[in-house]
């Protein structure tokens, strides 16, 4: 727990919010600053330090990846929540990919935002704590590693067992490799995989997000730099490369690198050299780089987007993460996994799932992949009073995307798959909203206070979405 009072920073749009979230967290021991504007949010992060900042994506002035663009360049070291309805989980991936630590979904519930706070603070404390030792050791070992990798669940489905005789094939040379898929499909696992599985196991293994990474950043972070190299440079700091060596680096949405970056980390896989910013010799490196991607890099090349000499440095060897829609054999084992996480971390005891939610679970098109169904789970077992999940536990928008249109026939009958859905997934989420609250209406017999209540919605918002979709 935090031994210091931690500072936390609220940008929402709804005073009612930020109030309620001021008053819960100022009790709980944390500084709470709030402001309804973007803006004036971005001016306290360039006068004051803020440990974890809580932003709703949709501001009137700006939205959530302008906020986390800025904080990123303005603050690096501060965590950032965003804050989100259920129906944007694909937003949502989105800006994980692109720095932030979590987020939450509407309506607010206390235990799950204390739950992100620990971990937001625990991430930060093992940064600094490995920043200051100046090595790996704090960054590589199994504990500090992201939540959702503990004990990496496999699968064994067919589809899982095509995808790890790559990985046991591969996992013991010293090749490159490139490794595609969705956001939140388990890349990185993959990555951590073949680290496991080869000669450099024991040894650092570091993950890094280069979506994460600013262009005036991106040098210090990967090759460290000298202290008086430029303003800021304090100290001495070690690049992500140096702690890196003699195993295993992982760069993660690789062509989002800039074309100056691209420049240096050829010179690096071609010479085995790294010179920090502001240094002036160079120090012999020894790692073994996979890098991963959620578009076709081939692509990138012919678009002059990613050079291609760098591309086939990396191009040794490729696998292909296939979507959790694909892995419908590994639902039900991913799926009990993620529960005993989730009961470890919240201090619960759900022992299992009602079927009609494994039957959700195995209908839903899941355009987060491994990382919503964990989110989902965790949110799901948060909220369970009795010892297995049911059904009034998950988000509506999950349970009334089954009445769209699946199928349980593809590969030849390999695994069962869902058949893409003629809606994409925005229509899909406003059909499903618009769903439940008709069926909440009916329920209530339209007494909207009682309607907004129940959804966790003030009467005007209800009173919007109901003219929107007609009810």
């Amino acid at each position: 727990m935090h031994s210091i009072k931690a500072k936390i920073l609220v940008i929402d749009d709804n005073i009612d919010i930020c109030q309620l979230l001021e008053r819960f967290l100022t009790k709980k021991g944390y500084e709470v600053r709030t402001t309804i504007s973007g803006k004036d949010g971005l001016d306290l992060i360039k006068s004051n330090f803020y440990d974890l900042i809580f932003c709703d994506f949709k501001l009137r002035d700006m939205d959530g990846r302008d906020v986390l663009r800025k904080v990123r360049e303005i603050s690096p070291d501060t965590q950032v929540a965003i804050i989100t309805g259920y129906a944007d989980v694909k937003i949502a991936v989105e800006v994980i990919k692109n720095g932030a630590f979590d987020y939450v979904t509407k309506p607010l519930f206390p235990d799950e935002i204390l739950n992100l706070i620990e971990r937001a603070l625990a991430k930060t404390a093992e940064r600094q704590e490995g920043n200051s030792a100046n090595q790996s050791a704090s960054k590589t070992s199994p504990k500090n590693q992201k939540s959702g990798n503990p004990s990496y669940l496999k699968g064994s489905g067919k589809v899982s067992k095509r995808l790890y005789k790559e990985v046991d094939l591969v996992a013991p040379t010293q090749l490159s490799v490139i490794i595609y898929g969705e956001s939140g499909a388990g890349k990185e696992n993959i990555a951590r995989t073949i680290h496991d599985q080869s000669e450099r196991a024991g040894k650092p293994f570091v993950a890094i997000d280069c979506g994460a990474l600013t262009k005036e950043l991106a040098g210090s972070e990967l090759w460290g730099h000298e202290k008086g190299s430029f303003t800021g440079a304090t100290s001495d700091k070690p690049g992500q490369f140096e702690l890196a060596n003699g195993g295993t680096i992982f760069l993660d949405e690789i062509s989002n690198l800039s074309y100056e970056i691209q420049v240096g980390l050829l010179r690096l896989v071609q010479e085995r050299k790294l010179r920090k910013i502001g240094g002036t010799k160079d120090q012999p490196i020894d790692v073994r780089i996979l890098v991963a991607s959620n578009e076709d890099l081939r692509k990138s090349v012919q678009e002059g987007k990613f050079r291609e000499d760098l591309y086939f440095r990396f191009n040794e060897f490729s696998i292909t993460v296939p979507p959790l829609r694909e892995r419908i054999g590994d639902i039900e084992a991913f799926a009990a996994h993620f529960l005993e996480l989730s009961n470890e971390e919240l201090g619960k005891k759900v022992f299992g799932f009602e079927q009609e939610v494994m039957d959700v679970f195995m209908e839903y098109h899941w355009p987060g992949n491994l990382r919503e169904m964990r989110n989902v789970i965790r949110r799901a077992t948060l909220l369970t009073d009795g010892n297995r999940m049911t059904l009034s536990a998950l988000p509506p928008e999950l349970v009334y995307a089954r009445k769209f249109n699946f199928s349980d026939s593809q590969d030849n009958s390999e695994e069962k798959t869902p058949k893409k859905s003629s809606l994409n997934l925005k229509d899909a989420a406003a059909e499903a909203e618009a769903e439940v609250l008709r069926k909440v209406l009916e329920e209530v017999k339209y007494n909207r206070t009682q309607a907004a209540k129940k959804l966790g919605i003030d009467r005007k918002t209800l009173f919007n979405k109901m003219k929107q979709y007609e009810i």
